[in-house]
């Protein structure tokens, strides 16, 4: 161990106190031993350090800071090199403002688009997913501080994340599930990651050896912390035991004296926590940031935003070439999001943007000539003001109800006003430009009614510039999808599946999330993964494979220079493994002159031609003839190759008969019997068990079926306050944590002041034991208090206890 003797130091309580936070943000110092506390904020699209009263959910605002394009936005730009800048500009905030860990990127799978929080994820492919996490790291880190990548793993959903439990396969768990953190930790090297909150397959991802011991440090030689998901630490000695090293936020010393007495008794190691807590030292000693000075410009931070808003604004449509605009043609903008930009999403990454533009405030800047606005909410006004104009820029997009932490999506439709306003408009103009806003696939319906639809995503404090500078064409659209837009949800693999009601999400699509499902399945879809517009076009040529890399030719055969963004896809018939039609496996970003062309390489790797062995338990690749394709999207295919490639092994195989639908992708009706043979074992229990009294791993919602009258007009208030804020479009996230929290999770969050025993109490008067569960509220409050502050002394005087047998 690096810092034995430092660690020999120690008393008991010092040790297990590192291994919990101080309090919301904070770690617990040593001072006599010279361990300072360190800080970590969240941060996946800008920095969100809360001056005073903290919590988890944005709901206080932050200290101001930049706020650029949320993931889900900049993954549309396929630029690492972007990403790295845009972490390294985020690093530099952290260092200015004292915070040591950020708690970003978030690169957890869009496995479907109704998920809340997709909007901080990057896509629905792996690879792309990795690639972009791991820039972001190195650009983080490059300034001093540390990286957070989040959340690890099978996080992919809002509703019960706390308690719900993911059941998937082994190997899609690895291929798609595992795959993105495998290369964001491998590449990105990060010193924290950030356990998720859900089970995976019965067990918490904070305490799961698999995934912290087995995978994450033996396979991929993690060399940092972990960190759990804020109040998503289920047994905090399980989760020291089997790979975890920070409890956050504090659990008020509770915790800590559990650790305590577990190595007293036998039942944790002690070298095992030294273990741990030198790993801690390591990270808190790397991010010391106190004599670091940041240079910050936050000039120059608000035109990094710019840049990258514009780089990943995706041109969906451009009938009769009616972008970009001509100068002085005659417009009209209507929407709430003109006055109003819709930039980032709710909840705990929400920014306080330093510098938030709106079409509004920057439309004087560009050569339009405005006949008028009007917000849209009165049709009759919008279409008076929309007859007098030559183009409408229409702003639609998702509300801020429809993307939040803590709730998922119920469709993917806009809202219906919207659709009606721009059904009016088209009877009045036909030449419609639907500017949108969201962070995730939406239905399309009414795409016909317009001339062109360019697409910003949730584009960060700068994002109306650039969208006016890609509208006038002062910059060149070359953004394209990282994620796939069907026609409807119902196309969807997981529509079935998603999300999982109760206890379980049951991943039955397996391996087929996104375009791997509707490439497989040959399913027609609006836009496919990877596709964007550009103001000129590229044509393909000479495709040239190696044993290590593929080369082929791009020239720019239009009239503005511009990115193309190639990328490569392999492809394996097999009668014994069952695989997606195509993978992502490679992509550049190339820029081209117009009328000129550049030659591309896109090297071979270690995640090219494998697939994930269940019998053997890791990566293998299987012998024989694979089909390159390079292309401009998932499903336009310019150039093909092939090669013969040598296996690792002679795989078993898969029983064609018992997964019959798995080798043809169609994975939208998976039967039970269907499920278990991809699992190889029984379906867990997907329902709660009601003729159960509620436990601690219970939700808050569950008090619905509760015994106690009480309990259930709780829930009945709780659920009125929740529904009443959703309608109103304006979701009240204090609400949704509380509902969909489980029991331990008031522990967690409140450990300063709610007990273990405590919340047992509580579960007392739910259960119907109303006076019995109060006396022992009572009872266990002062016993809290005195425990507490017995802690607190023991960590404020340890000369006091330094003579104290172990």
């Amino acid at each position: 161990m690096k810092y034995k003797e430092l660690i020999d130091q120690m008393t008991l309580d010092e040790k297990v106190s590192l291994l919990s936070g101080k309090d919301f943000w904070q770690t617990k110092s040593i001072e006599r031993l010279g361990i300072p506390s360190i800080c970590l904020a969240d941060g996946p699209h800008g920095l969100r350090k809360q001056a005073a009263n903290a919590d988890h959910l944005g709901l206080n605002a932050g200290i101001p800071a930049t706020c650029f394009p949320t993931a889900a936005t900049i993954a549309n730009s396929w630029d690492t090199a972007l990403g790295f800048e845009i972490g390294s500009a985020l690093g530099k905030e952290a260092v200015e403002e004292g915070v040591n860990i950020l708690l970003g990127p978030a690169l957890n799978i869009k496995r479907s688009p109704l998920c809340g929080r997709n909007f901080e994820y990057f896509s629905e492919d792996p690879y792309l997913s990795g690639k972009m996490a791991a820039s972001y790291i190195k650009g983080i880190q490059g300034e001093g501080v540390s990286a957070c990548p989040k959340h690890f793993a099978a996080n992919n959903q809002e509703r019960f994340r706390l308690l719900n439990d993911s059941v998937v396969d082994k190997r899609s768990f690895n291929e798609i599930y595992l795959t993105g953190f495998e290369i964001a930790v491998k590449e990105g090297n990060p010193k924290a990651i950030m356990s998720a909150y859900n089970k995976i397959n019965g067990v918490y991802a904070n305490e799961n050896p698999e995934l912290l011991l087995d995978i994450l440090v033996g396979k991929w030689g993690f060399d940092g912390i972990v960190v759990s998901d804020w109040g998503g630490s289920n047994d905090h000695v399980e989760g020291v035991r089997n790979g975890s090293h920070l409890e956050m936020p504090s659990p008020g010393g509770q915790t800590d004296r559990e650790l305590k007495s577990a190595i007293l008794q036998g039942t944790i190691p002690e070298a095992l926590v030294d273990k741990r807590v030198d790993k801690f030292l390591q990270v808190i000693f790397s991010v010391d940031i106190s004599s670091k000075k940041s240079n910050l410009d936050f000039g120059k931070q608000h035109e990094l935003a710019l840049k990258a808003a514009e780089a990943s604004i995706v041109l969906l449509k451009n009938d009769e070439k009616i972008l970009p605009l001509q100068e002085g043609v005659k417009i009209s903008v209507i929407g709430k999001f003109v006055a109003k930009p819709r930039y980032q999403g709710a909840g705990s990454s929400l920014v306080n943007p330093y510098k938030l533009v709106s079409t509004l405030d920057v439309l004087g800047d560009y050569p339009l000539a405005l006949t008028g606005y009007c917000s849209g909410e009165d049709i009759e006004e919008a279409c008076e003001i929309a007859e007098k104009s030559e183009v409408v820029l229409l702003f639609m997009g998702l509300d801020e109800a429809s993307e939040t932490e803590g709730l998922d999506r119920l469709n993917m439709s806009l809202r219906q006003n919207q659709i009606e306003l721009l059904d009016n408009l088209m009877r009045v103009n036909p030449n419609i430009i639907a500017v949108l806003s969201g962070g995730s696939s939406i239905e399309m319906p009414w795409v016909n009614n317009c001339k062109a639809v360019v697409h910003g995503y949730l584009s960060g404090e700068a994002g109306a510039s650039a969208m006016l500078n890609i509208i006038t064409g002062r910059a060149i659209p070359c953004g394209k999808l990282a994620e796939s837009y069907p026609y409807v949800l119902s196309e969807t693999s997981s529509y079935h599946y998603y999300p999982g009601r109760e206890a379980t999400s049951e991943y039955r699509e397996g391996l087929f999330v996104g375009y791997r499902y509707y490439d497989s399945a040959d399913i027609e879809v609006l836009y496919p993964f990877g596709f964007g517009l550009s103001y000129t076009t590229f044509e393909y040529s000479n495709i040239k494979c190696t044993p290590d890399s593929v080369t082929f030719l791009i020239k720019n055969t239009g009239e503005f220079h511009g990115y193309e963004i190639p990328q490569l896809y392999i492809s394996k018939e097999s009668k014994l493994i069952f695989r997606p039609k195509k993978e992502l496996k490679g992509f550049s970003k190339v820029f081209i002159k117009a009328g000129e062309t550049e030659e591309v390489t896109i090297l071979f790797n270690e995640y090219t031609f494998r697939y994930f062995d269940i019998n053997t338990n890791k990566f293998e690749i299987e012998g024989g003839l694979y089909t390159i394709y390079v292309g401009s999207s998932s499903r336009n295919i310019k150039l093909t190759c092939t090669m013969d490639k040598n296996g690792t092994i002679d795989p078993v195989g898969y029983n064609t008969d018992k997964f019959r639908k798995y080798f043809s992708g169609k994975v939208n009706h998976i039967t039970d019997s269907e499920f278990e043979n991809l699992l190889g074992h029984k379906i867990p229990q997907t329902l709660w068990d009601r003729s159960k009294p509620l436990g601690r791993n219970d939700a808050i919602a569950q008090m619905k079926y509760a015994k106690s009258r009480f309990a259930r007009l709780i829930h009945k208030l709780l659920k009125y306050m929740k529904d009443k804020s959703l309608v109103k479009g304006e979701p009240n996230l204090n609400i949704l944590f509380i509902y969909y929290i489980p029991f331990r999770g008031i522990e967690k969050m409140m450990g300063e002041i709610i007990s273990a025993e405590m919340v047992d109490s509580l579960l007392l008067i739910v259960n119907g034991h109303f006076f019995k569960g109060l006396g022992r509220f009572i009872r266990g409050f002062f016993k809290h208090k005195r425990l507490n502050k017995e802690t607190a002394d023991r960590l404020q005087n340890p000369e006091k206890y330094l003579g104290e047998k172990k």
